[in-house]
């Protein structure tokens, strides 16, 4: 008998190259879902709109904000639609629902400051102090993902004319330029530590963890937060923080939002107008010191 969620993340794999960490979180939420079903003893089939806006009320009376909320209506709309575009339905159930108003949230971004100290922290002292200033000067300077940069091989960066190949979100690929602070430190970084942590089989990529294997998502994670420790940044830092900071400080500095666009990797460019947000607040504070009449 078909499984019908099996069905659909196996085409989300092959059709659209969905992450594992995308896939992980549709299964997550579709087996909520069915949960749901088998205890009100309806069949995925026999479900309408009724029974999911019960399934959404039930997410929110047990306390999930909009943005959980509307993460499971995606999945579960991802889901329908799947069905019906194969002929297993012959109509959507989720067509009428309207996905959950969200509140627009700013990116936390980090000052120049605390950007520098953060990646300064990092001693280049040994080999693993190497690779993580190599890897903090990269995830600022081109503003990749965590999953991107993990992915990197050797052959992706081209130290001479100064660029990345970005393997982003469906496996579309786009060229990023790399400053001169972070070239140099890769540059030391493949030739004084990378060969003494690559022990038996090299993997090819470009980070490696102290056995000489492909660094994890959690390990970039784990090298950020102990340079904020460091730098005394106090707080919460991720990958995307810096990646956020890349794009603010690139717009604050007079970049066009459609290289910013580009280089971030986004679809569509207004997912990138957040960040004009951000800038607006510092031009609040450039009107509030130099405008003749800001103060009482």
């Amino acid at each position: 008998m078909m499984d019908p969620v099996a069905e659909f993340l196996g085409a989300l794999q092959l059709e659209r190259g969905a992450s594992p960490n995308t896939l992980s979180a549709y299964r997550r939420d579709l087996a909520d879902f069915q949960r749901f079903l088998r205890d009100h003893r309806r069949a995925m089939r026999q479900v309408g709109s009724s029974e999911i806006s019960q399934y959404l009320l039930r997410l929110n009376r047990e306390g999930l904000g909009p943005r959980s909320v509307a993460r499971h209506l995606s999945a579960v709309r991802g889901l329908y639609r799947f069905l019906l575009r194969e002929g297993w339905l012959r109509r959507d159930p989720t067509e009428q629902l309207e996905t959950p108003r969200l509140p627009q949230r700013l990116p936390r971004t980090l000052s120049l400051e605390e950007v520098a100290a953060l990646i300064e922290s990092a001693e280049p002292d040994s080999p693993a102090g190497l690779r993580d200033r190599a890897l903090l000067e990269l995830l600022y300077a081109t503003g990749m993902r965590a999953s991107e940069c993990n992915a990197l091989r050797i052959e992706d960066v081209n130290l001479l004319a100064g660029y990345v190949v970005v393997t982003g979100k469906g496996s579309r690929q786009r060229l990023v330029p790399v400053g001169a602070q972070a070239l140099h430190w890769i540059r030391r970084y493949l030739k004084e530590a990378r060969p003494a942590m690559v022990k038996r089989r090299n993997p090819g990529t470009l980070f490696v963890n102290r056995r000489g294997g492909p660094l994890s998502r959690q390990g970039v994670w784990g090298i950020i937060k102990k340079a904020a420790r460091r730098a005394g940044v106090r707080r919460v830092v991720s990958p995307h923080t810096l990646r956020h900071s890349f794009a603010s400080h690139l717009l604050e500095q007079g970049a066009d939002l459609r290289s910013i666009q580009t280089m971030l990797g986004h679809a569509d460019i207004s997912t990138t107008q957040i960040y004009t947000h951000l800038s607006s607040r510092a031009v609040r504070e450039m009107y509030m010191r130099f405008h003749p009449r800001a103060h009482v």
